[in-house]
């Protein structure tokens, strides 16, 4: 496989830079204010825990609280592990050389990167900007699978745009794959990310017999320190197959967080509530400093999510404006490159509590 361009960025600069402009997390729950949440029952588990190996497909009591999260997953339609290792296993077990895939653009590079290490023809289904956002090609999906196709990997609430798709263009995307057996798996990291809870997807799981839905605590539960996400899969083949490969990875789930993950999940409401309230207020901070910067950017205003990816409108690379911002502002922002995207985007993340502040120093270095 190919570097993880993001992720090696990110690991040479996150720790060491002191304003991130382009999490894509929200801002964090401390321990302590976790446990506030805690019911009995989990108070119980928290105080007792022994920190021994765990079950492979995870803590039972997190199985049926996942699965309350859906309309028709139960506990054993579900395997619990790291979010980006669930990816790995999935498209180690559902792919192989000379299959063909089509993959939602840009994207979390570990959605095609695995593929193409495998051997796969993989074809990026490109989102393209447009004076209202983002817009996505219903056409190109129909024009681009054909029988040798294997899988459709999609992502909503989109990372890195935050575009987001009505349940009709779902639907639509699921009849197609339905016309030849195609799987979907959809990266479902950013879900309860919406600014309006009635503009959540059902989740891909419920809607399709052959969909996947990857969902987790990093994003919208603010709470990646976990490393606790989940597929969701009426598949029982597939999931004992991820099982077995997952015996070769980390086998199980930290004792810790399975009882955190435990509280987050049965607190969910409170929890997404409390995430769309950040960003729904960052979200009018951005609209009003990219409305006064307007010579300098060009403001794609996402629908969903937690991140941005709007354009640099100076006579400088992406790149360069970035670096530069590292170097005399101690800010961080991704160029778009690092999404393998043309042009000069760059992400931004609209969920940690020092946005404002963070928009402000960029601001600043325009001068």
């Amino acid at each position: 496989m190919q570097p993880f361009a993001l992720e090696r960025y990110f690991a040479k600069h996150e720790f060491r830079t002191k304003y991130i402009l382009s999490a894509s997390d929200c801002e964090a729950l401390t321990q302590k204010e976790l446990l506030s949440l805690a019911d009995a029952e989990c108070g119980k588990l928290w105080q007792n825990l022994k920190l021994s190996y765990t079950e492979t497909l995870g803590h039972p009591a997190l199985l049926r609280a996942i699965a309350g999260l859906y309309r028709t997953v139960a506990s054993d339609h579900l395997l619990v592990a790291a979010p980006e290792e669930l990816i790995y296993i999935a498209m180690r077990v559902l792919l192989e050389r000379g299959d063909h895939i089509v993959v939602t653009t840009p994207a979390y590079q570990s959605l095609h990167e695995i593929a193409a290490s495998i051997g796969c023809t993989v074809h990026s289904w490109s989102l393209e900007p447009t004076r209202d956002g983002w817009n996505l090609d219903l056409q190109f999906l129909k024009d681009h699978v054909d029988d040798a196709t294997k899988l459709i990997v999609i992502n909503f609430p989109h990372n890195p745009t935050g575009h987001h798709i009505s349940p009709d263009i779902q639907r639509n995307i699921i009849e197609i794959a339905r016309t030849r057996g195609i799987r979907i798996f959809s990266d479902e990291m950013y879900r309860g990310a919406e600014y309006h809870a009635e503009d959540m997807l059902p989740a891909m799981v419920d809607e399709y017999e052959k969909g996947i839905s990857l969902w987790g605590l990093s994003k919208s539960f603010a709470l990646p320190g976990l490393r606790v996400g989940w597929l969701a899969t009426k598949d029982e083949e597939f999931l004992r197959d991820c099982a077995r490969l997952r015996d070769y990875l980390t086998i199980c789930n930290s004792a810790p967080a399975e009882i955190l993950g435990i509280i987050a999940v049965r607190e969910h409401k409170m929890i997404l509530q409390r995430t769309r309230d950040l960003l729904m207020k960052n979200l009018a901070v951005a609209d009003e400093f990219f409305g006064q910067h307007s010579n300098s950017f060009t403001w794609l205003r996402p629908k969903a999510g937690s991140v941005a990816f709007p354009a640099l409108r100076l006579p400088i690379p992406v790149e360069q404006f970035c670096t530069n911002l590292i170097d005399s502002k101690n800010l961080l922002i991704t160029p778009g490159s690092l999404f393998q995207y043309p042009g000069n985007h760059f992400r931004i993340g609209l969920g940690r509590a020092d946005f404002t502040q963070a928009v402000a120093i960029l601001g600043d270095s325009l001068g």
